[in-house]
């Protein structure tokens, strides 16, 4: 009882926390928070940065919603920077843990019920297929998947191109979603649009190709 209580607290901490955030947009206004967190300074992306880190890192701990944060609250531009800096930041150290310490220290790290979850990516032979794992990452599954393939024997050369890929193409339309809502952008709404609906595809696919994995 208490492990669970211990697991779904992060949960409630980032509703409420996202809960907050709309709450603060809609009274103070878009201009007025961002003007406010300008004289943060460097304090808060870093702040957006460290929890976006930590959501990967600890894959209990959704993800998504800071995306959407960081182009609400920074705009386009530095709002992708802060995301893709925190994503490779934190994808690169999933891999190297679980290269360098193995599956039982990951598992510790993130508990039985995701282990399970690490275990049945690491075995769908992405090593063996660099536009699969590129596309695997391009989902919501990349944190597992970080964890996944840094259990194979798929080099750091292998690894780091397919996980900038993912940078390039799945975390603008993101973004770019949360800043045009707010700013009205017409472009940059389209662009989002378009964006979220082709890691929608992509997803799809992969789920396919999991459910079939599994029916074997």
């Amino acid at each position: 009882m208490k492990a669970k209580i211990r697991q779904t607290l992060p949960l409630i901490a980032i509703f409420f926390l996202v809960i907050l955030a709309i709450w603060s947009i809609n009274y103070f206004g878009i201009q007025r928070l961002r003007a406010n967190l300008a004289y943060l300074g460097i304090w808060g992306p870093l702040g957006l940065f460290t929890l976006r880190f930590l959501s990967v890192v600890i894959p209990a701990l959704p993800g998504t919603a800071y995306s959407l944060l960081a182009g609400a609250l920074f705009g386009f531009n530095k709002g992708l920077l802060v995301i893709c800096l925190a994503d490779f930041a934190s994808c690169t150290l999933s891999f190297y843990l679980s290269r360098q310490y193995g599956r039982d220290f990951i598992e510790r790290l993130v508990g039985h019920r995701f282990m399970s979850q690490v275990d049945h990516l690491s075995k769908q032979h992405l090593e063996s297929n660099f536009f699969l794992m590129s596309a695997f990452l391009m989902t919501g599954f990349f944190d597992f998947v970080s964890y996944g393939v840094g259990l194979t024997k798929t080099s750091w050369m292998v690894f780091l191109p397919a996980l900038l890929m993912r940078l390039a193409v799945s975390n603008p339309p993101i973004v770019a979603l949360g800043a045009g809502i707010l700013e009205g952008g017409k472009k940059l709404l389209g662009f989002a649009l378009i964006g979220v609906f082709v890691l929608a595809i992509i997803t799809g696919i992969v789920q396919q190709r999991l459910r079939k994995k599994q029916n074997t």
